[in-house]
């Protein structure tokens, strides 16, 4: 009996770890090739405003987090940067500058949803016909799959 209880407890963590392994490194093995750098930094050129993601916010940890440059055009969103990796991240704009999960799920009903983001070394995303980018101050990235807060930053005051 002991040994049935070792085999099923040891078998049942190796099944818990490589299960989480698998959702870290799935949207790793699986995303898109990231834009190329010099295309960013053009396309940001354009920008209306920027704003700097940075690792300190008190909603981002070793697993959750973003840095890097976010450029806004009328049109487009520009990361230049880095985000870690994760399944299912969307990009919100936001009225007021948010750093956890229990400040943004109170307003992300009134949050304006940008698009998906497949890639981790930088993207660039479309805006969506209706959102003007004046209306808001931060850009927030969020896990949908999760609920997690991965980072934000705020753009004008």
């Amino acid at each position: 009996m002991r040994r049935l209880i070792l085999f099923v407890t040891s078998h049942g963590v190796a099944l818990a770890i490589g299960f989480a392994l698998g959702v870290y490194l799935l949207p790793i093995l699986t995303a898109p090739d990231s834009p190329d750098a010099d295309m960013l930094e053009a396309q940001a050129q354009s920008a209306m405003f920027s704003a700097e993601l940075t690792r300190d916010l008190r909603g981002s940890d070793f697993l959750h987090w973003g840095e890097g440059t976010i450029s806004l055009t009328e049109t487009q969103i520009i990361h230049e940067g880095a985000l870690a990796p994760g399944p299912d991240y969307k990009v919100y704009l936001t009225k007021e500058f948010v750093e956890h999960e229990d400040e943004f799920n109170p307003i992300k009903d009134s949050a304006a949803l940008v698009g998906d983001v497949k890639t981790f070394a930088g993207f660039l995303l479309d805006i969506p016909a209706g959102i003007d980018v004046t209306q808001y101050t931060t850009v927030v990235v969020w896990c949908e799959s999760f609920g997690e807060f991965i980072t934000a930053a705020q753009y004008a005051p």
